[in-house]
């Protein structure tokens, strides 16, 4: 197979999402823009990734170094255009033979499949291959032209284009594949001679046509090729993402009785055979296993839950909460960093942090993990079957052992032995008659300032 290669165009000011977060590293799914563009490039076959961005964002090129190495960034600047954005990748292509496919960086549901028919074209012999769609209302889109043997003639911007040429409806994706030395010769020949005196990209359909080249086009669907260009399309786009990895889930065997309330992340795994209540938030990091029910209004990130546990309603689940088989983690109980046993019960209004839980434990109302103590973090341990009474305070670091007990209201400081009953609580005292003497005092008092 031809080697591949993908040049990401990123290099836009952004300036209409009116933000100090550059546009490539506004997020979609929990997951920076430019991520799911170079996502997209690797799955569909590229063993090389160029990022071109702007001198006026560091961050971005930061953020892509990071992920990929410095390598995989080529700056442009000036802005002179499309055309002049993929020549700032030229050098970092250098020693590369093979096929090269210009996508872009805010085009975040692109797909290998909808960038497929690109490579058949190449492998059909098509020097230019260019992905198109047919928009529901081309207006502001670049135009294919089309001879009546599918041949593509040019691109023509809205800008220059005649009025019938406005009527085209196949619109330009900005996505266009080419042998790495025929494109970066076609795009020696452009020129900026158009409204904007940029240098097109698109201009080299013309430029290979003109040389007798062969010129093809595909067409994807419109909502692959959606961009994001303002606040408002990033949520249009997050949208279609939503409801498509909804669908995905369901088609897999995930139930979701008011699926459009439930939102995902990029990465959020479930299994066949889980329930998803309404109002459920999954934040990266999420694996669901088979089985599992996530109930409503929980949020969750960073965290496993495990076959048959119960989740929720009104949890809360951070990072590196572990919740074990058929376990239960009820309302308004939040778990951080803890591995929660098979079996075991934390079913409302607790604190669990950093530690561990064992099988069959039970967490009662209102218990806390104090594991922080301004400085650091420290763990908590609680052991298979133990019972933690309601309004424990459990001040880590601290192990409560197998089948041990907590008395309600307790604040234990100390390990307590397995099977053991620790009571850490002020002695109860009781004084006959107290209450009514209080009351008819405070009565006497009110009685003589209203006098």
């Amino acid at each position: 197979m031809t080697a591949r290669a993908a040049v990401i165009l990123a290099a836009g000011e952004g300036t209409r999402m009116k933000s100090p977060t550059p546009k490539m590293l506004h997020r979609l799914a929990g997951r920076a823009l430019i991520d799911h563009a170079i996502d997209a490039a690797q799955a569909a076959g590229c063993q090389r990734v160029v990022v071109v961005v702007g001198a006026h964002s560091p961050a971005v090129a930061a953020h892509v170094t990071a992920r990929l190495g410095e390598q995989a960034v080529a700056v442009q600047d000036p802005p002179l255009g499309t055309g002049h954005a993929v020549l700032a990748a030229r050098q970092a292509l250098a020693d590369f033979d093979g096929d090269v496919v210009v996508t872009l960086g805010d085009c975040p549901l692109l797909t290998p499949e909808a960038v497929a028919p690109l490579w058949r074209l190449r492998g059909e012999g098509a020097d230019v291959a260019v992905l198109g769609f047919e928009a529901a209302d081309p207006t502001g889109y670049g135009r294919l032209i089309l001879a009546p043997n599918g041949t593509l003639l040019r691109i023509v911007e809205q800008r220059d284009a005649t009025e019938n040429e406005r009527q085209v409806r196949h619109c330009n994706s900005g996505v266009i594949a080419a042998g790495r030395a025929r494109l970066f010769e076609l795009l020696g020949e452009v020129k900026n001679d158009n409204a904007k005196g940029e240098y097109y990209l698109t201009d080299i359909v013309g430029a290979a046509h003109a040389k007798g080249l062969s010129t093809r086009a595909a067409i994807a669907p419109e909502a692959n090729t959606a961009g994001v260009n303002s606040q408002a399309q990033l949520a249009e786009v997050e949208g279609i993402w939503q409801a498509q990895r909804r669908a995905a889930l369901m088609d897999e065997g995930v139930q979701m009785s008011a699926p459009h309330t439930v939102f995902l992340s990029w990465d959020t795994w479930i299994g066949p055979g889980a329930v998803v209540e309404p109002n459920v938030v999954f934040a990266p990091g999420v694996t669901v296993e088979g089985g599992a029910q996530i109930r409503a209004f929980s949020h969750l990130e960073g965290a496993v839950v495990r076959a048959g546990a119960i989740v929720g309603p009104y949890a809360r689940l951070r990072p590196g909460a572990d919740i074990g088989e058929e376990a239960h983690i009820g309302n308004f109980v939040e778990v951080k960093k803890v591995k929660v046993g098979q079996g075991a019960k934390a079913n409302h209004l607790a604190y669990l942090g950093d530690g561990t839980v064992g099988a069959g434990a039970n967490i009662g109302a209102g218990a806390i993990f104090c594991n922080y103590d301004g400085f650091d973090k420290y763990e908590t341990h609680v052991g298979a079957g133990a019972f933690i009474g309601s309004d424990t305070a459990l001040v880590a670091p601290v192990r409560v052992g197998d089948g041990a007990y907590t008395g309600s209201g307790s604040v234990i400081t100390r390990d307590v032995s397995a099977d053991a009953l620790a009571l850490a609580r002020g002695q109860q005292v009781e004084k006959p008659g107290w209450a009514a003497a209080f009351r008819e005092r405070k009565q006497a008092e009110k009685a003589a300032k209203k006098g």
